[in-house]
């Protein structure tokens, strides 16, 4: 069989004493899942488990394209093709868009994704080039972390909670975006606690709880099975809304 593009087995994560994650294991062979569950599951601390990002002590294996991770630093996992957008944006207030997306882009323009190639996607970010990330509003900012994601032209993108605290008719433009980007063979991980969004741009569904992968189903099965958002998500069922 060949090797999986993400495999993650048997992974524990620890905070001191305080277990987060607890034997997670899942492949990703391509295209888009979604990771599914409430705050506080451990959601977080996975995507900072792939990345390499401190300060929990991880152990188990991670491996992307064969490569091993776990014990990697954060910028050598990211030059191996995983971009990430953070939950929070993280941008920096007094960089203007177009510094952010220059210091990230490749000096080699053969590469598929190019500061022009960033402002074709989201034309917004053009008409707001000069300005800086404290002035931008909440959609544009998150335009900008993917923005500032791709141009590390990656094979995977990794997003921790994509749709926070944005605007509905924001969420609709993202959820377009991701999808068109799946389908241009960009694999996508998504980590969402907002389940229209998760089902929306992913057919397979992980849902965690307590720090572990408590089930796998399909976004059909999800979004019908009211029982399994309650007792695993403890969220209103999608079902029948208007």
């Amino acid at each position: 069989m060949p090797e999986p593009l993400l495999a993650v087995d048997g992974v524990d994560a620890f905070y001191g004493p305080a277990q987060a994650l607890e034997g997670v294991s899942f492949e990703l062979a391509g295209g888009s899942t979604s990771i599914v569950g409430r705050n506080g599951m451990g959601k977080t601390t996975l995507c900072n488990a792939i990345l390499g990002i401190p300060p929990a002590r991880v152990t188990g294996s991670i491996r992307f394209h064969g490569t091993e991770l776990v014990g990697r630093p954060s910028y050598k996992i990211a030059q191996l093709g995983i971009g990430y957008v953070p939950q929070g944006r993280r941008l920096f207030p007094s960089l203007s868009v177009d510094e952010h997306l220059r210091m990230i882009a490749s000096r080699d323009q053969s590469k598929r994704w190019t500061p022009e190639k960033v402002y074709e996607l989201f034309p917004r970010l053009a008409e707001r080039k000069r300005n800086g990330g404290a002035q931008l509003s909440g959609g544009e900012q998150q335009m900008l972390a993917i923005g500032r994601a791709l141009l590390t032209n990656p094979t995977l993108l990794v997003m921790d909670e994509p749709s926070e605290g944005l605007a509905p008719a924001i969420i609709e433009q993202m959820v377009d975006t991701f999808k068109r980007l799946a389908e241009e063979g960009l694999a996508i991980l998504l980590i969402e606690q907002n389940l229209g969004v998760a089902t929306a741009i992913s057919d397979r569904q992980l849902v965690m709880v307590a720090g572990t992968i408590a089930a796998e189903t399909t976004a059909a099965a999800l979004s019908t099975d009211m029982e399994l958002q309650r007792r695993y998500l403890g969220v209103e069922p999608l079902a029948g809304r208007s």
